[in-house]
Formats: structure tokens, sequence, C-alpha cells
């Protein structure tokens, strides 16, 4: 058998293709099922999200190209129309693809957590349906494993180098822990939603959500408990906010230095955060100018954002060197599966020969022979069946000069040791 890993990702498919090519909850464990059930195909997983389609398989040598045209066939596309974006992994280079997906060296934000938890979710799929055996299973676990020594052993998931985490990161900078704190965000677009969801997961205390349109505001702040309010009620609420951030589409600033200047008055010149993310900037200048006020902008953000992915790309090429290293680690439990089926026929063998030979010695103890004698016997019987046949082919092996089988033989047996045991004796 072999493995394969195979599928489209954000750096090889458009979204149009993407598209065609997702698995829902709704279909995916029929997917693995139908999947399952091709010839040669032995164990399978998906992996679907919105930046990649990847398929796991153990399969049979022969049949390795089944699983790229079950995908085909599945979404009733055509071979050309798939093919360029496609890429497939056999064997050490798929376990080794799957060990980079689950530390984040394959995502479109390099070092990023969340598809780890993607790689689970496909996992548990898997087992549901039924699909998942030994081989996906190590795979699997190893995967885990691994994605948790890299993000143990290296920095590749402590620095921020999206402009929203970036902004969060420097608020837990300056005020700690974010759970006592109250967060007012300006907007309610794609960096806010970000903005939002990394606070939400850092333990906000409170968020209020301030749009032109409420029902924007309102959407937005359901999704995380926080409270929606338009933008010209900004003034009424400022006070309450230890961090704000702003990222409009507005052409002129939302706050002025006056209304901030009443807001530090109320807070009684308790410090506030200010993250301006928008082009034209949405927060006057001079407001930077102002004691208690810390205001970072768009460029403060993007410096930091491209300094820490200096630092993920150093931290990532640690990273690859655990991978090489884990990826053959799991590659010599493999080979050492095909040892299983050998190993269990030399134990079922040698378990024979012990039961002929006890069955005889059982037999001539009721006949009232002496039991020493006949323990000796036995030992003496079972050792000369046990090494009849190797001896044997040893023989032979020496007559016509193999010299690796006999080689062989002396690490196998251990038989070396015994030579020196030998000598030392003489």
């Amino acid at each position: 058998m072999t493995l394969i890993a195979y599928g489209i990702n954000h750096s090889t498919a458009p979204i149009e293709i993407r598209e065609k090519v997702s698995f829902g909850n709704d279909i995916v464990t029929d997917a693995l099922s139908e999947l399952k059930h091709q010839n040669g195909i032995h164990e399978a997983a998906i992996l679907s999200t919105c930046n990649r389609t990847e398929i796991y398989c153990s399969v049979d040598q022969q049949n390795n190209h089944r699983p790229v045209e079950w995908l085909h066939d599945f979404h009733g596309m055509k071979q050309d129309q798939l093919q360029p974006f496609l890429y497939k992994y056999p064997d050490q280079n798929a376990v080794r693809h799957v060990l980079r997906v689950a530390s984040g060296l394959d995502s479109m934000i390099l070092g990023e957590p969340q598809v780890l938890g993607q790689l689970k979710d496909a996992y548990h799929k898997a087992i549901s349906a039924g699909s998942i055996g030994v081989q996906l299973n190590r795979l699997f676990q190893h995967s885990f494993h691994v994605a948790k020594e890299v993000r143990s052993n290296t920095a590749i998931g402590n620095h921020p180098i999206s402009v929203a985490y970036a902004a969060v990161r420097l608020a837990q900078q300056i005020f700690g822990d974010l759970k006592n704190q109250t967060a007012l965000l300006i907007g309610a677009g794609e960096t806010i939603g970000l903005a939002a969801k990394h606070l939400h997961e850092n333990g906000l205390s409170r968020m209020i959500i301030a749009n032109r349109t409420l029902e924007r505001s309102q959407r937005l702040a359901h999704q995380f408990s926080g409270y929606a309010i338009q933008i010209d009620d900004i003034a009424s609420h400022l006070a309450e906010a230890d961090i704000v951030i702003s990222s409009t589409a507005s052409v002129v600033p939302i706050l002025g230095k006056h209304t901030v200047e009443n807001a530090i008055k109320a807070r009684k010149h308790k410090p506030m955060f200010m993250v301006d993310i928008a082009i034209p900037r949405d927060i006057e200048v001079e407001i930077g100018d102002m004691d208690d006020v810390y205001l970072y902008s768009v460029d403060d953000l993007k410096d930091i954002v491209q300094d820490n992915l200096k630092n993920r790309q150093n931290a990532a090429k640690q990273a690859e060197k655990i991978i090489d290293i884990q990826a053959q680690g799991f590659m010599d439990w493999v080979s050492s599966l095909n040892a299983v089926s050998t190993i269990k026929a030399l134990r079922g063998q040698a378990e024979q020969i012990q039961e002929e030979v006890i069955k005889k010695a059982l037999t001539k103890l009721r006949n009232g022979a002496d039991s020493e004698t006949i323990l000796l016997e036995t030992a003496r019987n079972l050792t000369n069946k046990l090494i009849h046949i190797p001896s044997s082919t040893l023989r032979n092996a020496s007559a016509e000069n193999r010299v690796d089988l006999l080689q062989a033989a002396e690490e196998l047996f251990s038989l070396r040791e015994y030579f020196e045991y030998k000598n030392k004796k003489q």
C-alpha cells in the first residue's frame, strides 16, 4: 500500500475552482463512504476549508490514480478543468505535506493555528464515517503531535502578521489582561471583524461596535456578545472605551481631538489605547500628542507585521527541520509494518513446534517415564527443531557464498555477542 495526499489550495487554485470541489458538512460523510469503496482504496479522509480541499488516502500501488479520478467524478468535473490546479504527494512527501498543514506552514497566513482544529475535525469525521484505518489513524495522531512540538519548540505562532491581530497584541502589551477592558470598534468591515474575533478570543470583557448602518453593527455585535451603536453616538460612549480600533471608509476623521479630550476627562485620565487602521485616517493625528492616549496608525502596525513575518519565516525554517525528521520517523514506522506478517508467521511456526514437542513429552510422562530425563530430552528436541531450518538454510548459503545472508543471520540472532562471549571464555 501507498499513502497519497492530493488536492488544491489557496496558492494553486482561485476561489472559483476551490468552490467547485469543496465538501460541505452535509455531504462529507457520504463522500468518504463512496471514496473508501473505490477499487484499491483502503482508507480515506477529507479536509475541506475555504482555503483548501485535500484528500488523504491509503491505496494499492496499482490504483493510486483512482482517488484523483474519483474527485473529478464526484464533483462532475472534467480532468482538464481541475488538473492544472492539483498537487499530488506520495508516501513520505504525503506525510511531510500533512505535517506542514497541521503546523500552519502551508497556510495563507504562515503559522496560523486554525487549520490544526480543522484537521482534527476532518479526522473525527473520517472516524465517524468508518474510513480511517491503521495508517491514517497513526498519521493524524502523528501530525497533531508534530504540530504541538513545532509550536512548543519554535516561535512560529508568537508573532502577529495581520494588522487586526497586531492591534490586539499591542493592546495586550499595554493593558496585559483584557478581561477587565472595554473596546470600541468603529466600522463593520473585514478588518474590524477580525479585530472583534481576536479580542473575543482573548477574553475581552465588553465590546461596543459603531457603524453608520446600525444593522451591520448589530450583526457583528451579535457574533461576539457586543453592544451596537451608530457612529453618531460615539461621543456618548467613548469614555467607556479602554481600547479603540477604527477602520472605516470615511473621507473625514471620525474622532476629533475635542471629543477625545472630553472622554479622557470623564475617564479621570485613565489611559486609552487607539489604533487607526483606516486610510484616510479616522482619528485626528493631533490626538496622538495627548497625555494618556496611545495612538497607533496603520503604518505603525505594518512595521510590526513585517518584522513579525520575518520572525515567523525564521521560525518556519526551524519547523521544517522538525518536520523532515518526523516525516522520516513516520515512514520508518510504515516500513516496520512490512515485518508484522513475517513476525507473526515466525511466532506461529515456533508455537507449532513447541506444541508438538510438549505433546510427545506429556505422553511419555503419562506412561511413567522419568521426569528429569523427559525434561532434558524435551529441551534438546525443542532446540533442534527450532534451529533445523535456519541451520540448513545457512549451510546452503555458505555453499553458495551468500555472505550477505550469513551476515544478516549474525545480526538477526545477535551472534557476534555470542562469539565475543566464547572468545573471552577461551
